[in-house]
């Protein structure tokens, strides 16, 4: 969500004063040492942090990092370009206080179709949630992942892939591709780590005909 941002819309939401930054430094990480940064989508939950205020001006808090962000997002919450958004109001200030300070500074990279960040790591659009959504897929050795960021909120959407959220800008096409990313996950055995459960935070999935099950939670600690 990111410290000190106004929200006016969600006062839970805004001016935080939270730990993260001292949470990665306990964890042995400095911001100068991230070199890459995913933007899944450009909602406000999943972007405040690729900024900082310093004094009264909003600075990447990742300042030698490339953020990567898909172009089709880009081009729909910049508010030049007028976009009506499911969010209402709920996306206010977040494009300038989150994105433009990063882009000003030369750190985006705005890509297109798919991106391979290396050998192991490939970025894929999954349109629905937001026109530009991604997912962040991993294969190393036999083992696969898919960070599917807000493909799925809760593991209902799971059991239940028609089911939306009150937040996809293009429902239908956010079912198609929750059915085409759980199928991908359940015949390659691919771990589905969502941005929002709780609990151990990952799951194997089953398929059973157009419907999907978890085969079993990921064997991490849970997630307090």
């Amino acid at each position: 969500m990111g410290n000190r941002k106004e929200r006016p819309y969600s006062p839970v939401w805004s001016r935080l004063d939270t730990s993260y930054l001292d949470n990665l430094a306990a964890a042995g990480v400095r911001p100068e040492d991230v070199d890459i940064v995913v933007n899944t989508h450009l909602h406000v939950d999943h972007v405040g942090w690729n900024t900082r205020l310093d004094g009264r001006t909003w600075v990447p808090t990742f300042p030698n990092a490339t953020y990567l962000m898909t172009r089709r997002d880009f081009e729909f919450w910049d508010p030049a370009n007028e976009n009506r958004s499911v969010l209402g109001r709920g996306n206010q200030n977040v494009f300038e206080d989150s994105v433009t300070p990063v882009h000003q500074a030369g750190l985006t990279h705005l890509w297109e179709g798919s991106h391979r960040i290396d050998k192991n790591l490939r970025l894929a659009l999954a349109p629905g949630h937001t026109p530009g959504s991604s997912v962040l897929a991993l294969e190393s050795g036999h083992d696969r992942a898919l960070f599917v960021g807000d493909l799925v909120h809760t593991a209902l959407q799971i059991a239940e892939p028609e089911t939306n959220s009150c937040f996809c800008e293009a429902p239908a096409e956010s079912r198609a591709t929750r059915h085409e990313l759980l199928g991908h996950a359940a015949e390659n055995n691919a771990l589905v780590f969502p941005a929002h459960f709780g609990g151990h935070g990952a799951a194997e999935v089953t398929r059973n005909g157009s419907k999907f099950a978890i085969k079993e939670w990921a064997a991490f600690s849970p997630i307090s």
